[in-house]
């Protein structure tokens, strides 16, 4: 991976996890005072926690997807440690699909006209989930990668041992 790619992955990390902490302060600092925004027409206190759960798992992702990079610079990702993140990615997708499946429930009673869009909002949801199998079938791939990685290093210390 070129430092150009590292950085502007970086760049990006940065961005958006500096954008979801000042939108969380936000939402907290609404769920707190009480000054609520809305004409209360609408309980929205439901949706901003699930809002903030929401972000919180994606900061988790953000992470563990930072600490798997540094490990690509060091050449270090063949190795057991970097399941810890990959994991910690899998788990944080998982959240977000449950905070998703919370949102479709808490937004299901308004949508009794039109049932649709629930049933698209469920299906976001199975899609976010199929997202973490996706990285799960990723992270079998790493599994054998590190079992390669280990049986080369075994060929190559016999191998200086004849030598």
């Amino acid at each position: 991976m070129g430092k150009l790619t590292v950085r502007a992955l970086r760049a990006v990390l940065v961005v958006v996890l500096t954008g979801t902490v000042f939108v969380q302060t936000l939402m907290a600092w609404t769920l707190i005072s009480g000054s609520d925004p809305e004409d209360g027409s609408l309980p929205l206190t439901s949706f901003r926690v699930c809002t903030i759960l929401g972000m919180a798992s994606a900061q988790v992702a953000l992470v563990c997807v930072w600490r798997l990079v540094t490990m690509v610079r060091r050449g270090t990702v063949f190795s057991h440690a970097a399941f810890r993140y990959v994991d910690g990615i899998i788990g944080a997708i998982v959240a977000a699909a449950l905070v998703w499946f919370a949102v479709t429930a808490l937004n299901a009673p308004g949508q009794r006209d039109d049932p649709g869009v629930t049933v698209i909002m469920g299906g976001v949801g199975v899609a976010i989930l199929g997202v973490a199998l996706i990285v799960h079938v990723l992270r079998m791939l790493l599994t054998q990668a590190v079992a390669r990685d280990v049986e080369a290093a075994q060929m190559q210390a016999e191998l200086d041992e004849v030598i």
